[in-house]
C-alpha cells in the first residue's frame, strides 16, 4: 500500500514527546546495545510480551514504561519500538489498521514505519503467537494480521508522528490487570481507509 506520512518533515519523526520519550536513558542505552533497527524490531517483538499472550495487561503505553514493564498491547510495543528506532537515528512514525475482534466488531490494531533505503517500510512488532509470523523484511510486508477487506478490515494509510489524540487518551485509561480492549476505539475517526495494494 502506498503510506501517507502527515507531514513531509522527517524531523517530526524524530522528536521525543511525552509517549515516544526515546530520551530516557534506559531507552537511549538499550538503542545503543541493540545498535541495528532490526536488532530493535527483534527486541520488541520477541522480549517485550504482548499482554494478551502474557494473560496481564501491564497497562503501559509510554516507550519508557513499556520497556520498564516488559509487557503492553500493540500500541504500547509500537511506541517503544519507534523510540528504539528513533533513538538509533531512524525516523519512526505509527500506522493503524482496523481489524476484526472475533465477536462482530472491530478493534483498532497498532504497528510503525520505519523510514530506511530512503523509504517507508510498516513492521509490526505485536509478537508472534500460533497463526502470527511478523517478520523484520524491508522488501515485503510481514505483518502480524494482514487485513481481510472482505471482513470490513483495512489499512489506514497515515504515518502519524505521534498517536492521534483520541488514541492517547483511550490508552491512557488502560487499567493494569484488567484484560481486553474496550477501553480502545474501534478506529481511526475521519480518515480514509485504504485496501492492501
Amino acid at each position: 500500500m502506498i503510506l501517507q506520512p502527515v507531514t513531509d518533515d522527517l524531523a517530526a519523526y524524530l522528536a521525543a514527546d511525552e509517549v515516544i520519550d526515546h530520551r530516557h536513558p534506559p531507552v537511549q542505552q538499550l538503542a545503543a546495545e541493540l545498535a541495528t533497527p532490526e536488532a530493535a524490531f527483534l527486541h520488541v517483538r520477541d522480549q517485550v510480551l504482548h499482554s494478551a499472550d502474557a494473560g496481564f495487561w501491564s497497562g503501559a503505553f509510554r516507550a519508557s514504561e513499556v520497556l520498564a514493564a516488559r509487557n503492553g498491547i500493540c500500541h504500547a510495543k509500537s511506541h517503544l519500538l519507534a523510540a528504539l528506532l528513533r533513538a538509533q537515528g531512524v525516523p519512526t512514525g505509527l500506522c493503524y489498521q482496523r481489524l476484526e475482534d472475533g465477536e462482530g466488531g472491530f478493534v483498532l490494531h497498532g504497528l510503525i514505519a520505519a523510514h530506511l533505503d530512503g523509504r517507508w517500510s510498516r513492521l509490526d512488532a505485536r509478537g508472534n503467537c500460533e497463526g502470527v509470523d511478523a517478520r523484520y523484511d524491508l522488501e515485503q510486508e510481514r505483518l502480524a494480521w494482514p487485513v481481510r477487506p472482505e471482513l470490513g478490515e483495512c489499512d489506514y494509510p497515515g504515518v502519524y508522528a505521534a498517536p492521534p489524540a483520541e488514541l492517547a487518551e483511550a490508552l491512557a485509561t488502560a487499567v493494569p490487570g484488567e484484560s481486553g480492549y474496550g477501553y480502545l476505539p474501534s478506529e481511526l475517526p475521519g480518515q480514509e481507509t485504504s485496501p492492501l495494494a
